[in-house]
C-alpha cells in the first residue's frame, strides 16, 4: 500500500535535503502490526520489514513510513512501549540497510514520536493532526522534523460514528487549518497535510473528498493522499 505526497511548487527538507513537488512523491507502508486493515502492508518481523522495505525503495518510494499502532475502525488499543518496541527496532533496521533512507514514524504520540526520531525516523505522520497527544507538535519542532497533519475527528476507536458534517470540506479546512496554526507555534516547519480519506468520513464524504481535493490547495500546503 503506498501513498502519494503531491502538490504544484511547494517542498520539505529532511536530513538537510530539500524535496521538492515537481513530480509526485511516493511513500511506501510498513506496519508493525497484526491487525492493520490492509494486510499487504504488514511485516511480523524485522528481516520481513528491511526486505519490504528495500524492494519498496527499489521500486521508486521516497519515503517509507514505520507503524505500530493499528488505525483501521475499531482497532485495539495498545500501550505507548507496546507500540515503541513494535517500531524502533524496524526503524534502527532499516536505517542500518539504507543510511539514507527517509523514514517517517505514524504515531499520535509524543513518547513515540522521540523514540521513533532517535532511532532514524525523520518524518512525523500523525493521524490526529496533534489532537489526541498535543505535545507531539513540540516534538516535531524541537526535532525540526517535517509533520503530516491529517483531519480525523475522534480516535481509531470512535472516529467510526465521528462523520457528521456541517459542510464536508468546510469544517476539514477549518479543522487543518486550526491545527497548522498550533503546529507553526510549536516550531514546526515543513507542513505537510492529510485530508484522513477513511477517517470520520464515510465512503460517500470519501469520494466527494476526492473530487474536491484541489480545494485543500487553499492552505498552500503540500498534500499526502492515502486511499
Amino acid at each position: 500500500m503506498k501513498d502519494t505526497l503531491f502538490s504544484s511548487n511547494l517542498s520539505f527538507n529532511s536530513k538537510g535535503i530539500l524535496y521538492d513537488f515537481t513530480k509526485p512523491i511516493v511513500m511506501g507502508i510498513l506496519n508493525a502490526t497484526p491487525d492493520s486493515f490492509y494486510e499487504g502492508s504488514r511485516v511480523n518481523n524485522i528481516d520481513s520489514a528491511v526486505k519490504k522495505g528495500l524492494s519498496m525503495l527499489s521500486e521508486g518510494a521516497t519515503i517509507l513510513d514505520i507503524g505500530g499502532y493499528s488505525s483501521r475502525p475499531g482497532a485495539t488499543d495498545i500501550s505507548s512501549a507496546e507500540e515503541i518496541n513494535r517500531v524502533v527496532p524496524v526503524i534502527e533496521a532499516i536505517i542500518v540497510a539504507s543510511p539514507t533512507a527517509i523514514l517517517s514514524i505514524d504515531t499520535f504520540r509524543a513518547n513515540v514520536a522521540e523514540a521513533a526520531i532517535k532511532a532514524g525516523a525523520a518524518i512525523v505522520n500523525d493521524i490526529s493532526g496533534g489532537q489526541i497527544d498535543p505535545e507531539i507538535l513540540s516534538v516535531a519542532g524541537d526535532h525540526q522534523c517535517p509533520y503530516i497533519l491529517m483531519h480525523m475527528r475522534g480516535t481509531p476507536q470512535t472516529m467510526i460514528h465521528e462523520n457528521e458534517y456541517q459542510h464536508l470540506l468546510t469544517d476539514i479546512l477549518t479543522h487543518l487549518s486550526q491545527q497548522v496554526k498550533r503546529a507553526r507555534a510549536a516550531g514546526i516547519k515543513d507542513i505537510i497535510l492529510d485530508p484522513g480519506f477513511g477517517f470520520s468520513k464515510n465512503i460517500t464524504q470519501n469520494f466527494e473528498l476526492l473530487s474536491k481535493l484541489d480545494t485543500l490547495h487553499l492552505l498552500e500546503l503540500p498534500l499526502l493522499v492515502g486511499i
